[in-house]
C-alpha cells in the first residue's frame, strides 16, 4: 500500500522516543524499611515496555504485531495518552506532550482516540447510543447545534443506523457495538486513532465490514492509524508499514511489502513462517519454540535469544542496537552486523 500523502521527509504526527513503562505497586513505608534492612524482597516490577522508538506519519496506517503480553496494548495507550511514559518522551506534532497545558493539552487529548478490543466493555451499559456517542463533544463544546443531528452523522459515518439511537448497548450485536465505538472516537473529530485490537472479537465477515469502513474513513477524514493486532492477515491488509513487538521492544519496522517480502529479524521470520498461505504442496508448521519470558524478569542481552536459533554469546549479553539495513527498514538483530 503507497502512502501518497506522507513523504518519509514529512514531520511526524506521533514521535515516541525511548520510551519505557513499568508498572508495579509502590511499597509503604514500613515495607521500604524492611526493604532496606534486608528483611523483605522489593515487590516485582513488570516491565512492559523497554526504550521503544516509533514514528507515525500524518495519514498512514501503522501496524503494530507481537505475541500477547509484549507491550502493544501498553504501546497503544501511551499514544493515545491514556498512560503516561515512566521514561522516555512523546512527541505530538512536534511538540513533547508532557509539555502542553491548558487548552493545547486538551486539543491533543481530543485528537488522539483510542477504539478498544471489547466493545461492549467499552461502553456504559446504562447509556443509550446517543448519550455516548453525544457525551464527550457536548461537554468540549462542539455541539453547536441539535444533539440529535450530531450524534445521526456520526453515526451515519459508522455505518450505524441513526434510527436506533435510543436503545442501550446490550441490544445490539458485537459488530453494531464496534460501529458505536467507532462513532463515539470519531465524535470528537480525532485526526489519530489508536485501535487495538479492534476485530479481533468479530466474525470474518464482520471484520471485513469493520476494516473497509476505517480505510474509507481514513480517506473521508484524513485519519491516521495506530492499528494494533495479532492477526498478520489483517495487519497486511490494512497498513503501510509493519511494527514487531518483542518483550516491550520493537524488534523490526518496515513497509509492510518490505516486512513480508523480506523480515530481517529471527523473530519476524518465525511469525511470518506460521501464517496460512494458499499454494500448492504440503507445508510443515513448526510453533516458535520455547514459551515467552516474564516481563516481570526479562532475559537480559536480546530479549528472545532463549527461543531464537541464531542466538550466540553477544545475543545473550548485549542489547542489539537498531539499524537501518535497507530504506526505512529497520531491524534489532546483532546478526546484521556479521552480515554487514
Amino acid at each position: 500500500m503507497s502512502l501518497p500523502n506522507t513523504p518519509q521527509n514529512e514531520s511526524p504526527l506521533l514521535e515516541i522516543r525511548k520510551v519505557s513503562r513499568h508498572f508495579g505497586s509502590k511499597p509503604d513505608i514500613a515495607t521500604r524499611i524492611s526493604i532496606a534492612l534486608g528483611a523483605a524482597k522489593p515487590p516485582p516490577v513488570v516491565h512492559a515496555l523497554d526504550e521503544v522508538d516509533l514514528v507515525i506519519r500524518r495519514g498512514e496506517v501503522l501496524g503494530l504485531v507481537g505475541e500477547s503480553g509484549c507491550g502493544k496494548s501498553t504501546l497503544g495507550r501511551i499514544a493515545a495518552n491514556i498512560l503516561q511514559p515512566s521514561s522516555g518522551s512523546v512527541l505530538w506534532k512536534g511538540t513533547d506532550r508532557s509539555k502542553l497545558n491548558g487548552r493545547a493539552l486538551r486539543d491533543a487529548d481530543l485528537a488522539a482516540q483510542m477504539i478498544f478490543q471489547n466493545p461492549m466493555a467499552a461502553l456504559n451499559p446504562r447509556m443509550n447510543i446517543e448519550t455516548l456517542v453525544s457525551e464527550a463533544p457536548a461537554i468540549h463544546g462542539m455541539i453547536k447545534g441539535s444533539r440529535a443531528a450530531y450524534v445521526d452523522e456520526y453515526l451515519q459515518k459508522a455505518g450505524f443506523d441513526p434510527d436506533m439511537k435510543r436503545r442501550l448497548p446490550h441490544q445490539f450485536s458485537g459488530g453494531q457495538r464496534a460501529r458505536v465505538n467507532i462513532a463515539r472516537a470519531l465524535a470528537v473529530r480525532p485526526d489519530f486513532l489508536v485501535c487495538d485490537e479492534s476485530v479481533a472479537a468479530l466474525d470474518v465477515s464482520i471484520q471485513a465490514q469493520i476494516l473497509n469502513l476505517f480505510m474509507d474513513l481514513r480517506e473521508q477524514l484524513d485519519l491516521t492509524y495506530l492499528f494494533v493486532s495479532h492477526d498478520l492477515g489483517v495487519v497486511e491488509h490494512i497498513s503501510d508499514r509493519v511494527a514487531i513487538m518483542y518483550l516491550g521492544r520493537v524488534v523490526e519496522e518496515a513497509p509492510v511489502e518490505e516486512v513480508f517480502a523480506k523480515p530481517n529479524h529471527p523473530y519476524t521470520q518465525a511469525l511470518l513462517a506460521e501464517v496460512p498461505r494458499i499454494r500448492p504442496g504440503k507445508r510443515k508448521f513448526e510453533a516458535i519454540k520455547g514459551e515467552l519470558p516474564s516481563p516481570i524478569n526479562p532475559p537480559p542481552g536480546c530479549h528472545f535469544h532463549p527461543r531464537c536459533p541464531f542466538a550466540t554469546e553477544r545475543c545473550r549479553t548485549e542489547i542489539p542496537k537498531r539499524k537501518e539495513i535497507a530504506p526505512h527498514h529497520y531491524s534489532a538483530c546483532h546478526l546484521n552486523d556479521v552480515a554487514a
